[in-house]
């Protein structure tokens, strides 16, 4: 077999990755980790605490198969309050451009807090609204860490193709994209004095309260995290007359080791199909989520938990 190439993680400096759990930033994460960074990740979240489980499995997936040799973090930064400022007091057609803006800068803080060289995007020359030439120099302008883009000349498929490849592509395709929704008409050629007038109408004490408030995890702990998070998700080695199990492991692994169990039926559902088909099964039965190592199916204990449903557990013979 081939193996990954590269070089071994920690020969070259630190990076924070800046991930939302959609395909760009999985696959530019894993880039720098096959070039031997060690990648730190920052989530921006701009969705409760759904999108945050999402994001959590994807760095952690990340991190297990290809980074597990070494410690990094994971920073959750809660941006609801930047959005809401940018929204109530800025121009429509600069909002785009204002919130990367103002990622980049409370990015810089997290980096320069932990001693971290450079920034990692997902970002590909003229895929959305901001990502034009214009716009991205606008958006580096604000600080002078490095921003690293190794996708910068990638099309959508073949980044999707790599996303197959490494194992990131099912989380990606049931990520909720939060950020395409901020604004009606975005500008492609924003004007430096522009965006610059619109943010002297931000009140910045908000982003400095966001990066100091924000949580900082050793990514190891997030399957223990998880473990303390779901107390209120019941966790059984039995089942009762009126329980199914659902087999929650991807297509491949159900394949590989299909699961049988005695006297209770097994249902399969993937992990990433869960938040559009969990709503179709039967919801007078109770769900006994299910998954090799338990840890996919805490997160998604909790995740179903958010959207209001109380009829699942997780089975741990």
């Amino acid at each position: 077999y081939e193996g990954i190439g590269g070089f071994p993680i920690g020969t070259q400096e630190d990076v924070l990755s800046l991930i939302s759990g959609g395909f760009d930033s999985g696959v530019s994460s894993y880039m720098l980790m096959r070039r031997g960074c060690r990648v730190h990740y920052c989530f921006f979240n701009l969705g409760g605490a759904a999108h945050e489980i999402g994001v959590r499995q994807v760095a952690h997936y990340l991190w297990n198969r290809f980074g597990s040799s070494h410690r990094v973090r994971f920073v959750a930064i809660n941006f609801e309050p930047v959005v809401g400022e940018i929204l109530e007091k800025i121009d429509d057609g600069q909002m785009g451009v204002i919130l990367k803006r103002m990622m980049v800068r409370a990015a810089s803080k997290v980096a320069e807090r932990y001693g971290v060289q450079a920034l990692v995007t997902g970002e590909a020359l003229g895929q959305v609204s901001s990502q034009t030439l214009t716009n991205l120099r606008l958006i580096d302008n604000v600080s002078d860490t490095l921003i690293l883009r190794p996708l910068i000349s990638y099309d959508k498929e073949h980044i999707i193709n790599l996303a197959r490849q490494i194992g990131t592509e099912d989380f990606a395709r049931t990520m909720p994209e939060y950020c395409g929704v901020i604004s009606k008409s975005p500008t492609v050629k924003a004007v430096k004095s522009k965006i610059e007038a619109e943010e002297e109408k931000f009140d910045f004490s908000i982003l400095d309260k966001v990066v100091e408030e924000a949580n900082n995890v050793d990514i190891r702990e997030i399957a223990q995290q998880t473990e303390q998070e779901v107390v209120e998700v019941e966790t059984v080695n039995g089942f009762g007359p009126n329980d199914v199990i659902l087999d929650i492991r991807s297509i491949d692994e159900q394949e590989d080791k299909p699961l049988k169990v005695e006297g209770i039926d097994v249902v399969s559902l993937p992990f990433y199909k869960l938040s559009t088909k969990f709503g179709d099964l039967d919801q007078n039965k109770t769900w006994l989520l299910w998954c090799e190592r338990g840890v996919m199916s805490r997160l998604q204990a909790l995740y179903l938990r958010e959207q209001g449903f109380n009829n699942v557990k997780v089975y741990r013979p």
